[in-house]
């Protein structure tokens, strides 16, 4: 790899990297597995290491992936929360080793679990708890102190009142108490964390502490940052005094003089994992003497004194007991393996998604087969291989009919998936519900789908239209309903009545039709009668569209049924015009044609409230620099497409030039 192909690859690496640690760190909310993003940092650290020149200041290598929020006061760390360089093989455990005995002489080692939790920061003041942050990008951080009261195992009083303390831990939910709360979403029609870390992140970062305290956190305290009237040497040491003082520690810890002791006590924790009451992705490995700290010191973001051994992630073998065909909206028919229950990185496991035929065929999967399973990051559990084929087995072959209606199935154009032909059939019906009363569409909040099945089961509604027919009195007919949660509902499909007119679009699930697709109509063709009437040259001269999009508009608005739909909404009293369209921009104005690409967090807007103002100002909004971009709006945490911006000569804004613009076009077209 030369230094132009480096370079390349490390931009594509740093903006992957920033947005998957904004999904962690902020928004709890991650979208690969913790073993897939470690290769991705990894492979960058990799580059940066034979390319020294392409290390950037905000490169992800050099800092912690998260920052403060804007909903609690921030908190100055004085010591910062460093996060802690990965390892994931004993090579690189040696290396580490290596290097801190070539500056300090017969070091001794700490090995604990590494708690997979929130970071958080704990001060005392005479004995007294007076305040706690989260780590945020490890030098300013979120004040969650009333939060951090609501957990029991975190004392608010010391045994001794030391003059000054400030404590790190990690807060995390057992995996009996994620249970408990995943049990009861689900029960609410709310959608369910994903795992026990984003659960504890998430009920930490709640406005009201009252709802934090019901989510049965826990905490390990396992650091000491600062420390007034008392003289501590070593890790070993101040964990036993943290004990002394009250504080839940970390379960167990070890002292190792070799790094062979080290290899060993991080299999035994290992071996662990599936017996623990919570979840850790890794050890920890750690210098115990403070002097020697101070002699290894740190990088920008990393302590040269300590290192995390990631495991790789967990597999099992089981038998597979059957396969179930669920059916999506659009009628594509999904396979589903249910195999004896496993426990898998701390949870029990019974099911994993086989995708589609092709899946099933390369695997060559077979009912009775004994497979690997494999839980990378505790997200979704996947089949990895089969090891063993049933004796008299025959390859599994999917449907030739629906399972829920009966018709016959077909594939198209090629695709891998299966579709019923049956645009009635009932389980395309409940999916589409789903996806009309969903948050990017009719946004009708109160219909989850277990309320969407008992209206179906109580034969309340027959299609996503027949919400509009629902009293008062239907409502209550539902099983635990009372007449509040009843008015809520009525109000909440009446007022869907008023959206905008790309969600209904959206919301009637026209296939290749995603929510941006359905803006680009509503803001061209400006009502639902316009558009289900559109040639296809009209449909096609909208930019973004193409043939597939174009066709599947036309075909669908061509069906009788379609046709009846469109006036049934009109009868229902459903908003069919556009309300956000473009206003009447000057040619001259700084959005008419412009392309703007949006990157980084801002001050005050969301990215998607950014974007529809650009929208409206007649701009158009990208999400890839290129020679073709004409502004890069940029906030904290800008990353790759602020360097390549600048590379490019691309004019750079910041939210203010960004309101002065939008202000001056407003103003112009009054």
């Amino acid at each position: 790899m030369d230094i132009t192909q480096a370079k390349a690859r490390a931009n594509v690496l740093r903006e992957q990297i920033f947005y998957h640690n904004n999904r962690y760190y902020n928004e709890d909310s991650p979208e690969i597995s913790d073993f897939e993003y470690d290769k991705l940092l990894k492979e960058l650290e990799e580059i940066e290491d034979a390319f020294p020149e392409l290390i950037t200041s905000d490169s992800p290598t050099q800092k912690v992936g998260g920052q403060a929020g804007k909903k609690f006061s921030p908190v100055e760390h004085i010591v910062p929360m460093e996060s802690l360089h990965d390892s994931f093989s004993s090579e690189e455990l040696r290396d580490f080793d290596k290097r801190v005995r070539e500056n300090v002489i017969k070091p001794t080692y700490i090995v604990e679990p590494k708690i997979d939790g929130l970071s958080v920061s704990a001060e005392y003041r005479n004995g007294i708890f007076v305040r706690g942050s989260t780590r945020g990008d490890g030098r300013v951080g979120e004040d969650i102190t009333d939060n951090l009261k609501t957990i029991k195992s975190l004392p608010m009083k010391l045994t001794k009142p030391i003059p000054y303390l400030e404590v790190r831990g990690e807060v995390y939910m057992s995996i009996e108490s994620f249970e408990k709360l995943v049990a009861k979403q689900e029960e609410n029609d709310e959608k369910p964390f994903k795992n026990p870390r984003n659960a504890a992140a998430g009920s930490l970062r709640q406005k009201d502490a009252k709802i934090t305290k019901q989510r049965e956190l826990d905490i390990f305290v396992f650091n000491v940052q600062q420390i007034e009237g008392e003289d501590l040497s070593g890790h070993k040491q101040s964990l036993d005094y943290l004990t002394e003082l009250g504080f839940t520690t970390l379960p167990f810890y070890h002292k190792c003089g070799t790094v062979d002791e080290v290899l060993e006590k991080i299999d035994e924790i290992g071996n662990q994992r599936g017996e623990l009451s919570f979840q850790i992705d890794g050890a920890v490995i750690k210098v115990d003497n403070f002097a020697q700290r101070e002699i290894l010191g740190s990088t920008s973001k990393f302590p040269k004194w300590a290192e995390a051994y990631k495991y790789p992630p967990e597999e099992k073998e089981t038998e597979l007991l059957d396969v179930e065909i669920n059916v999506g909206r659009t009628g594509v028919l999904t396979p589903t393996a249910i195999f004896s229950p496993i426990t898998l990185a701390g949870t029990t496991v019974s099911r994993a998604t086989l995708h589609n035929e092709d899946f099933i065929k390369e695997k060559g999967i077979r009912i009775g087969d004994t497979v690997i399973l494999r839980k990378a990051g505790e997200i979704i559990p996947e089949v990895v291989s089969v090891t063993k084929h049933k004796e008299s087995s025959v390859p599994y072959e999917m449907p030739k009919i629906c399972p829920s209606c009966g018709s016959p199935v077909s594939c198209e154009n090629g695709e891998a998936a299966l579709r019923c032909t049956n645009t009635d059939c009932p389980a395309q019906l409940m999916r589409h519900m789903i996806h009309f009363v969903s948050r990017d569409a009719m946004d009708i909040d109160g219909l989850g789908e277990k309320v969407l099945r008992a209206l179906v089961e109580k034969q309340l509604i027959a299609s996503p239209l027949d919400l509009y027919r629902l009293t008062r009195e239907d409502i209550l007919k539902l099983d635990k309903k009372k007449e509040k949660s009843a008015d809520n509902l009525i109000n909440a499909i009446e007022k869907s009545k008023s959206n905008d007119l790309y969600r209904i679009v959206y919301a009637l699930g026209i296939r290749h039709i995603g929510q941006k697709a359905a803006k680009l109509l509503a803001n061209r063709l400006m009502t639902l009668d316009h558009i289900a009437n559109a040639e296809i040259s009209e449909i096609l001269s909208i930019e973004g569209y193409g043939d597939i999009m174009a066709e599947s508009v036309v075909s669908y608005f061509s069906l009788d049924e379609s046709k009846k739909l469109v006036e049934e909404i009109k009868a229902l009293g459903i908003n069919t015009e556009n309300k956000s369209a473009p206003a009447p921009i000057s040619e001259n104005s700084p959005f008419a044609g412009k392309t703007f690409v949006i990157t980084g967090t801002l001050p005050t807007y969301k990215r998607s409230e950014a974007a529809a103002v650009i929208e409206k100002l007649g701009g158009k909004v990208s999400s890839s620099v290129s020679k073709k971009t004409d502004y890069v709006l940029a906030g904290e945490e800008a990353g790759s497409k602020l360097t390549k911006a600048q590379t490019l000569g691309i004019t750079v804004i910041d939210e203010d030039e960004f309101n002065r613009m939008k202000n001056l076009t407003e103003n112009s077209a009054e």
